[in-house]
């Protein structure tokens, strides 16, 4: 019965997007193109959005709400910049996609260049699955090896051989977590714990000449956002070196967020080969690999590994993501982003400290999660609890009835962009403030 009423209750507050969901669930799997916006984890109807203005989101019903979403990181400015818009504008007007090379493509790979330390050369692509996928060819190409690396808790795209989930013990095999994965496909993976010095020293010890590469996410923000000890990733980077495998950051989400560097700068540490999405397109698809010349020069045509896109490069996505950083490097986009963090956190901590329950706040520059372990936040996968889980599924709507948009899923983090203000993160504590009372 309570489920019936809170649908009766939706159906009457979102009319249209009740329609649309219905609509779109008949003609699309699950009624949505990504999982996560099926709001299973939370219960309920996906609002259907009409527009995003700069922190701001309106939904089909007319209701608006302030967004710490930012579709998944990649509105580093906010919604429609004008500049970002303007510089879309512009390109499209000449072709959406040539098929063959343009200018921006050139420039936007010199911007990355010149950014990221360990970049010699890049090459774009149209998604971070696409990034990953091609970066870990590359590197099983250039070592001649096979195995690759990856850990529990970090997401790296849909890939087939990277859909794989950590067992107990040392290290596992990779067993699909996917139906239509054959166990063949992920027979080269292995899966470690983060923050685990003794099973990466084990697993190196005991495979280390047959890796070709360790990736890893050097700030995990896909099951919660699991800050990882520096000195954890520096002794990746030792293992990794001594051993002959290529260390791959996946900085799809950190990359042109936290730094103009990405984390590798703010680590202090070299990858051999990064992958890049989001913030680098500006709001449009694009994903990015890139390394040492004697690294990617094995890429064709150049070399002998094969990788290619129709619409890798093209004009429109080239240009959103030009402005895009244009804007962060002349208004001192990383500083300001790290001051409206360390606001954040201020506005927020006494208000969780005052929570019926636990929720703990983790922040790293402009991304943020509240993380509703009891024990506390956790640096590894550690799965909520039931009771958890509901939790979190009342907060989320209580802040939506408050006009905050917050992940519909209690293990992604939190974005904050350049549009957001100081009042905005006061109206995000008082809303927090009021909600928990009401759950309390």
């Amino acid at each position: 019965m309570a489920n019936s009423a809170n649908d009766s209750a939706a159906t009457r507050r979102f009319p249209r997007s009740t329609e649309l969901y219905e609509r779109a669930c008949r003609v699309i799997p699950g009624g949505v193109n990504s999982p996560v916006r099926a709001f299973r984890a939370v219960g309920g109807t996906p609002l259907f959005i009409t527009r995003g203005s700069g922190q701001h989101l309106t939904d089909v019903d007319g209701h608006s709400y302030l967004d710490f979403v930012g579709s998944w990181g990649a509105l580093i400015l906010g919604h429609a910049h004008p500049a970002v818009l303007a510089a879309i504008e512009e390109a499209s007007r000449n072709g959406t996609t040539f098929g063959a090379p343009c200018a921006a493509e050139v420039q936007l790979a010199e911007r990355l260049v010149d950014s990221y330390a360990a970049l010699e050369q890049v090459r774009f692509v149209s998604s971070g699955t696409e990034a990953v996928m091609s970066a870990i060819r590359l590197a099983r190409a250039f070592t001649g090896r096979d195995l690759i690396v990856k850990f529990s808790g970090c997401y790296h795209g849909h890939a087939d051989h990277l859909l794989v989930a950590a067992g107990s013990g040392l290290a596992t095999f990779g067993r699909p977590s996917s139906a239509g994965v054959p166990e063949a496909f992920t027979a080269c993976t292995r899966v470690l714990p983060l923050d685990d010095d003794a099973a990466l020293q084990g697993l190196f010890a005991h495979e280390g000449e047959r890796i070709a590469a360790v990736i890893i996410e050097p700030v995990p923000a896909n099951h919660g956002l699991l800050l990882q000890r520096r000195e954890f990733l520096h002794t990746l980077r030792s293992a990794t070196s001594r051993h002959g495998a290529l260390l791959i950051f996946d900085e799809v989400i950190s990359g042109f967020r936290l730094a103009r560097g990405g984390a590798a700068e703010l680590l202090g540490i070299s990858p051999d080969l990064a992958t890049f999405g989001k913030v680098i397109g500006g709001g449009m698809p694009v994903g990015a690999f890139g390394g040492p010349r004697r690294i990617m020069s094995r890429l064709a045509p150049d070399g002998d590994t094969y990788q290619a896109g129709t619409l890798s490069g093209n004009p429109v996505a080239m240009a959103a993501g030009l402005a895009t950083i244009e804007l962060l490097v002349t208004q001192s986009g990383w500083q300001r982003l790290e001051s409206l963090g360390a606001q954040l956190e201020r506005a927020l901590s006494p208000v969780l400290a005052q929570a019926p329950f636990p929720i703990h706040l983790v922040r790293a520059g402009s991304l943020f999660w509240m993380a509703f372990h009891e024990a506390g936040a956790p640096r590894t996968s550690v799965p909520l609890t039931e009771r958890a889980a509901k939790r979190f599924g009342a907060l989320f709507h209580a802040m939506l009835e408050r006009g905050v948009y917050l992940p519909p899923s209690a293990y992604e983090a939190c974005f904050l962009s350049l549009a957001h203000t100081s009042a905005d993160l006061q109206q995000l504590a008082q809303a927090l403030r009021e909600s928990l009372a009401a759950l309390g």
